[in-house]
């Protein structure tokens, strides 16, 4: 029973996942209530499986990585939760909400569900393919337009007043390209990371964990993660915003390079 607590408390904190992804595009906080009080359910079901869990098995359940994960993500759903009652700060909720998402859910992995339909199978392979790609895609537009906006600004720098100069986008459009690029780029790239995970979850159970491309993958996201909490909580913009941009680019190509070395997982 204690899977079934934590997988529905993976199933709230996706509320707060959910929050966190209108918010990048609305700026409004108007939902941010019902996903936190998901969020507070989640923490609740999700201390009913470490109870359960710890009273079936005698110790704390802290003795593989997946039950690690699970530990962790309770902790830093508390921690939150008891932050936010005390300084009511709602702008951390756009890092928060999609880290314990992911962190629960890979925790709730540790045992294996029944193989999929073929149709199913096909149709899901389909929507993590397209939604990567057009993460990517988006991230791509975002990183090309950082670098013009850094050589932008190194042109105003030096005062170049040349024709090539003059051709370049004013810095406020080249930043509003790369923000909107960027958070189009992370809601397809974190749906790409869900459908991914779940795939080879339910192809290859508990092993999944260990393959390297998905590992990866994982930390491509949580580096996207972190340029999108720093642009929406500390106010990064401009020139420190662009070099995450292409950061993120430079972590998006090692990934395709460890797909394309180790071989396609998704042919296995």
């Amino acid at each position: 029973m204690s899977v079934l607590w934590l997988r529905t408390a993976a199933a709230l904190y996706g509320c707060g996942l959910l929050y966190a992804l209108i918010y990048l595009f609305r700026k409004s906080t108007r939902l941010f209530r019902p996903a936190l009080i998901a969020f507070g359910a989640g923490t609740i079901f999700h201390l009913v499986s470490i109870a359960e869990l710890w009273a079936e098995t005698g110790h704390l359940p802290l003795n593989n990585f997946y039950e690690t994960s699970s530990v962790c993500a309770f902790l830093i759903a508390l921690l939150f939760l008891l932050a936010y009652t005390r300084y009511q700060i709602s702008v951390f909720g756009v890092c928060i909400f999609p880290l314990v998402f992911f962190m629960t859910m890979i925790g709730a992995t540790e045992f294996p569900v029944a193989k999929w339909s073929p149709e199913f199978r096909n149709t899901w392979l389909v929507i993590h393919i397209a939604t990567v790609l057009i993460g990517f895609a988006a991230l791509i537009f975002s990183a090309m337009a950082s670098v013009y906006y850094l050589l932008q600004e190194r042109q105003l720098k030096r005062k170049d007043v040349t024709p090539s100069a003059n051709r370049l986008p004013p810095l406020g459009t080249l930043d509003t390209i790369i923000t909107q690029s960027m958070n189009a780029g992370f809601v397809f790239i974190t749906i790409g990371t869900i459908t991914g995970v779940i795939w080879a979850f339910i192809e290859s159970g508990t092993g999944w964990i260990g393959n390297p491309k998905i590992a990866f993958f994982l930390f491509t996201w949580a580096v996207y993660l972190a340029m999108i909490f720093l642009r929406v909580s500390a106010g990064w913009r401009g020139r420190r915003i662009a070099w995450l941009a292409v950061t993120v680019l430079g972590c998006s190509v090692i990934t395709w390079a460890t797909h394309a070395t180790l071989g396609s997982f998704w042919q296995r």
